[in-house]
């Protein structure tokens, strides 16, 4: 979102809003809890991005906002316990990416508000009551225009490996959007004739007993479902999937950049970046449960045209045209 627009969101007045005014007189600087599954290593124009977002708002850290930072490294079962840590720091909102960190900031606190980032489905998965009127404590950006995406991603995958009859489908069963969105690609893959092989991983050490499944099956290619901790381990899995000699697709960037055949995705910079106008709002006073969640409005089509040719395959110069970045 360009800063423009966020000027019109919130009415201009950046340079002294109300809120930070309030805030001053009372003699406290607002506190935001930033909560992520992974590491700070990880992706880090993304928070760059959601810092840049805040600064055009007029919020700058160690100024007039403390940013208090939690980080899981990985592991899923440290997010209930770093939530709960934010909490009692008594933070003014919470800021978390993808369904499971945002799941666990919502199950430690139901007062607090809370600002997601790139949940798919947050209707879906019972975090949100609807996408006009979240209802509840959270809101912020959804990661998907729908269940659509991942039937688009089979669809490229087929279009790009047109002889293709078995295609494997990597999911994560701690992720609750993943259960949706096998019912979705099932009946996309009715309709274009391929079957599926469901096979599931909840961290990289059941990997490469998936990957030994999708040989025993003689899967032709693989659809990985987006996910904080497939994305965190994208190399590894790309990896795995070239030495399996696998045509993969993704649904971040950031893995077809490891190594992966293809992505097709909304911007997750986009995300972070419109996520700060989220932050501005609540703390000038609006409430989660009024604001509207937003949907992605740029999707991401890149290719990775040395994997393709190290997989013996031609992409289809339609697929080429259509691509926003080919990496050679």
């Amino acid at each position: 979102m360009r800063r423009r627009e966020f000027i019109a969101l919130v009415g201009g007045a950046i340079a002294c809003p109300m809120g930070v005014r309030a805030q001053q007189q009372a003699g406290k600087v607002p506190r935001i809890g930033y909560l992520r599954l992974t590491s700070p290593s990880d992706r880090p124009p993304l928070l760059d991005a959601f810092r840049q977002g805040l600064h055009e708002l007029g919020w700058v850290e160690g100024q007039n906002i403390v940013i208090d930072y939690r980080f899981a490294e990985g592991r899923l079962d440290r997010l209930p316990d770093l939530a709960a840590e934010l909490v009692r720091l008594k933070v003014d909102i919470i800021v978390s990416a993808g369904t499971q960190g945002v799941t666990a900031a919502k199950n430690a606190t139901e007062t607090i508000p809370i600002v997601m980032i790139g949940v798919r489905d947050p209707v879906g998965t019972g975090l949100i009551a609807s996408l006009a009127r979240p209802g509840g404590n959270v809101t912020g950006v959804s990661g998907s225009a729908g269940l659509e995406i991942v039937a688009k991603q089979l669809e490229l995958l087929t279009e790009t490996v047109p002889k293709i009859r078995r295609v494997a489908i990597l999911s994560n069963p701690a992720n609750a959007y993943h259960q949706l969105a096998i019912r979705e690609v099932n009946v996309a893959a009715r309709s274009s004739g391929v079957q599926l092989q469901l096979l599931e991983a909840r961290g990289p050490n059941e990997f490469d007993g998936a990957f030994a499944a999708m040989a025993k099956e003689r899967a032709g290619a693989l659809l990985v479902l987006s996910d904080f901790i497939f994305n965190f381990h994208r190399t590894r899995l790309a990896d795995l999937a070239a030495r399996s000699r696998l045509p993969a697709a993704y649904g971040v960037r950031e893995s077809v950049e490891a190594g992966g055949l293809m992505s097709y995705g909304p911007s997750f910079l986009d995300f972070y970046r419109r996520s700060a106008a989220y932050v501005d709002k609540i703390l000038k006073g609006a409430e989660p449960a009024d604001l509207p969640v937003e949907q992605p409005t740029k999707f991401e089509l890149v290719i990775n045209l040395k994997a393709a040719k190290a997989l013996g395959l031609e992409v289809p110069p339609l697929l080429i045209a259509q691509a926003d970045e080919l990496i050679e």
